[in-house]
């Protein structure tokens, strides 16, 4: 029985690495995506300004 907590443990320890790692590049797509909406959009405003 021993035995299986012991697997079980480590099937824990590599979902909970997996779900981390997940979550971090949830964050990074988050902030790029941020950052390219800024970007258009300023990009967008900066032509609009020069067709004036």
């Amino acid at each position: 029985m021993a035995q299986m907590n012991d697997s079980a443990s480590a099937i824990d320890e590599v979902d909970e690495e997996l779900i981390d790692t997940l979550i971090a590049i949830s964050v990074v797509a988050k902030r790029l995506t941020a950052k390219l909406r800024q970007s258009k959009a300023n990009t967008s405003e900066s032509d609009e300004h020069e067709n004036e």
